[in-house]
């Protein structure tokens, strides 16, 4: 049986109907050395099955610029769609600047209702 749930000291990944789901712990603060982590924990746990993802980063209280680079590079891997779903503000603007710089690869929409963030990612299951 294939597992379906990772959980590491930054986030908890699963999946279910199709989709994977990725939830940010509260308060993480990401640099380099997570980021790696993060997508690496995230790949092996979709064991070479492309999905859209549903990434809940309302845990996120700080990224790094080289955290920020991995992930605009490497983040996209094994992903047909990404939903980010936020709240606050300040990040909600950061992000969006981010994704308007960083141009990901595959089609990636911010959030603030999950219901909205998950009717984007149906037409990728």
């Amino acid at each position: 049986m294939m597992r379906n749930y990772q959980d590491n000291e930054f986030a908890q990944f699963w999946i279910h109907n199709e989709i994977l789901y990725f939830k940010y712990k509260p308060n993480v603060v990401i640099n380099l050395i997570a980021a790696q982590r993060i997508v690496a924990d995230r790949i092996q746990l979709q064991n070479e099955i492309a999905y859209p993802i549903f990434c809940d980063i309302r845990g996120i209280v700080d990224t790094d610029k080289a955290a920020r680079d991995y992930l605009a590079q490497y983040g996209s891997t094994l992903t047909k769609a990404v939903s980010l779903v936020g709240h606050h503000s300040i990040s909600l603007s950061m992000t969006s600047f981010y994704l308007k710089i960083c141009k990901p690869s595959v089609p990636t929409k911010l959030f603030t209702d999950e219901s909205a963030a998950l009717a984007f990612l149906e037409k990728y299951v």
